[in-house]
């Protein structure tokens, strides 16, 4: 193995675990600012798909989320009870039902995502902006490049 190739390896080792770690340490600290909202980080995963994606069925949330189709009922049941969410029948073929997000699930999601994104803000104080734009344009360009596979 050549100094260039175990350097590289060296370096995707570093990569692979400093990304691990962050995407760690923002995962607690979203469980922290979701203790302040009485849900838990699968109702939080499911309300964020639905925020994302749109409506959907519950077998569709459920490969989304890894989840039997049966823990997702639970899953919805629970979020449904608590104003967050709706089934609603498919206006073309009542057979089909689907989640729908409703106001305060919404509310809910866009007051964690931004609590989220002051705390990366606060830790990205300490970078000159030219370090700010470099990490968002490598960020950016691991992104694109991992959706292509």
């Amino acid at each position: 193995m050549s100094l260039i190739q175990r350097n590289l390896g060296e370096a995707v080792a570093d990569i692979e675990r400093n990304l691990r770690h962050i995407d760690g340490i923002i995962k607690q600290k979203g469980r922290e600012i979701l203790n302040d909202y009485h849900i838990t980080p699968p109702q939080f995963i499911a309300l964020h798909s639905l925020f994302e994606k749109g409506d959907t069925t519950i077998g569709e949330l459920s490969s989304r989320m890894y989840l039997a189709c049966s823990t997702t009922t639970d899953l919805v049941d629970r979020m449904e009870k608590a104003n967050l969410l709706e089934r609603v029948r498919d206006t073309k073929d009542r057979r089909i039902v689907r989640i729908h997000l409703l106001s305060e699930g919404e509310r809910i999601i866009e007051e964690v995502i931004k609590r989220r994104r002051e705390y990366v803000e606060g830790i990205l104080n300490n970078f000159s902006e030219e370090e700010v734009s470099q990490l968002t344009h490598l960020l950016d360009k691991m992104h694109v490049e991992m959706k292509v596979e």
